[in-house]
């Protein structure tokens, strides 16, 4: 068996994607509770060619354009967003600001509605 290094592993085949959804709370369900409506989403990304660089406006010459935000089909925007082909990529990292107690169930709701295995 060979020793463990302290190293992480190569990720050279690997966008990063951070997102947050904001939402609104105006639409009652009960008395004492509203839901959740999504209005806007928004995402910053990088790979290892722009990971060191300070500056998210300028876009990537491998991964494209840093940040991206989506008004209309939040949830169906995101998702083909992070389908899409990339040659260089084997592995999208998708990294939600809120994912285990809000941001997620938008994700699972929208794979769900699309037919989509989560």
């Amino acid at each position: 068996m060979l020793p463990l290094k302290n190293e992480f592993p190569g990720a050279d085949d690997i966008l990063f994607v951070f997102y947050d959804f904001e939402t609104t709370q105006d639409t009652k369900i009960k008395e004492s509770a509203k839901l959740h409506v999504p209005i806007l989403v928004c995402l910053q990304q990088f790979c290892t060619a722009c990971e060191m660089r300070d500056e998210d406006e300028e876009d990537c010459a491998r991964c494209g354009k840093r940040r991206h935000s989506f008004f209309e089909n939040l949830v169906g925007d995101l998702l083909s967003y992070l389908c899409e082909s990339r040659p260089w990529c084997k592995k999208v990292v998708a990294i939600a600001h809120n994912a285990k107690a809000f941001d997620s169930q938008f994700i699972l709701n929208g794979t769900i509605l699309l037919k989509l295995t989560p």
